[in-house]
């Protein structure tokens, strides 16, 4: 077997339409197409990729399972991105990666999933 890259996230959600709205409002992600599943949920998709799997309609589990600590997502227009999550009152840390200077922002969305955008070293530090 070889491994040919990441096929997606799923997220598990306590509210679909407040999930849909961060990663398609502030995020920038498309819905798309999603199989007729038993349990209410969104496909979510970047270009014809359906990047990551909402999951709706289920308790939100005590003790959350694996030990994924965050997804990443290649990422432009910081300046747009930081204005966005200020208009919405998201929290975000910025830093520039050593090493190879691109930048690195840190939040998360509303059940708490921690959410890792890179942007080329190239981008203009943005305004406060």
């Amino acid at each position: 077997m070889t491994i040919a890259g990441m096929n997606h996230f799923t997220v598990l959600s306590s509210n679909l339409d407040r999930s849909k709205a961060f990663y398609i409002d502030i995020l920038g992600l498309k819905e798309g197409y999603r199989p007729p599943l038993a349990s209410p949920g969104a496909w979510l998709y970047v270009g014809n990729q359906a990047t990551l799997h909402i999951m709706a309609g289920r308790p939100m589990p005590v003790n959350a399972a694996g030990v994924i600590d965050h997804m990443a997502f290649t990422a432009s227009n910081l300046q747009a991105v930081v204005d966005t999550l200020k208009q919405y009152n998201i929290e975000y840390e910025l830093h520039r990666l050593k090493g190879l200077e691109i930048w690195q922002l840190f939040c998360h969305d509303p059940d708490g999933a921690k959410i890792e955008l890179d942007f080329p070293a190239d981008e203009p530090e943005p305004r406060k």
